[in-house]
């Protein structure tokens, strides 16, 4: 219970209880729960799109809320490593300079550039997921359980690029067992939605696995900005697969029969 309420604590603003004397090995251990508070974030963002679906309707008014209530639930931590690692990896330099640039706590313009369309594409797709509703429920409930899934897969399987850091703890203390830990998580909350949520684990998280390749090239390893970028990255992709679904008549088959 402590690995989780400091997992709790350290993503979201969610806090239970208080908690002043947090060690490096607390921090470490809590990695396994990151799909836990996932699954917290899922079920109010369920919740909230569910009142929103059947008081308000799809709507673009829908649409705001259920994109911008988990950067409200987190503070907005995963956006600004986001924008950090874009600055960093977009900006053409050498390795060393591009680690300079995510550490920076300014952002840059490829950071704001790239949140934005991050932000309209999140928009977008909620909106049109909002054509069947059940389907979107499903999206906005699942999208944070694989982010977070996929930042373990992220901070337990790739190198860590600095020789210090806020990540590091995280690397060093996780463990090759968070990784299958988080994937038997993510398929156990997936499974029960059918064969298009297993499909779409599958899809988010190698999408989020070759990002994550892609990034350690670059900089020899994986940071703390990364690790927020892969659960942003990771959530888009979620709604991504699910909107692919719901619009390849083959496909449609497999989102099953649920209807809220």
């Amino acid at each position: 219970m402590r690995s989780f309420l400091t997992a709790l604590q350290f993503l979201t603003r969610i806090h239970v209880v208080r908690q002043d004397n947090l060690t490096i090995e607390d921090f470490g251990r809590s990695v396994r729960c990151f799909p836990l508070v996932g699954l917290v974030l899922g079920v109010l963002s369920f919740l909230v799109g569910l009142c929103f679906v059947n008081f308000v309707g799809p709507s673009y008014l829908t649409a705001a809320v259920l994109v911008l209530l988990p950067i409200v639930l987190t503070g907005g931590i995963h956006c600004d490593g986001f924008m950090d690692a874009a600055d960093g990896l977009f900006s053409g330099r050498e390795r060393a300079r591009m680690l300079e640039i995510m550490k920076d706590s300014r952002v840059g313009s490829f950071g704001a550039v790239a949140f934005g369309c991050s932000l309209l594409l999140d928009f977008a797709l909620v909106l049109d997921l909002g054509q069947a509703p059940t389907i979107l429920l499903i999206a906005v409930f699942l999208a944070p359980v694989l982010g977070r899934a996929a930042m373990v897969l992220a901070v337990a399987c790739f190198p860590y690029a600095r020789p210090e850091g806020l990540g590091k703890m995280f690397h060093d203390l996780a463990g090759r067992g968070a990784a299958l830990s988080a994937i038997i998580v993510a398929a156990a909350v997936a499974a029960p939605w059918g064969a298009g949520a297993l499909l779409v684990l599958v899809c988010a998280l190698g999408g989020a696995w070759l990002f994550d390749r892609w990034a350690a090239g670059k900089l020899g390893g994986l940071t703390g900005d990364v690790y927020g970028a892969t659960e942003k990255l990771t959530e888009t992709l979620v709604l991504a697969a699910f909107w692919v679904l719901l619009h390849v008549p083959q496909a449609q088959m497999l989102l099953g029969g649920w209807h809220f």
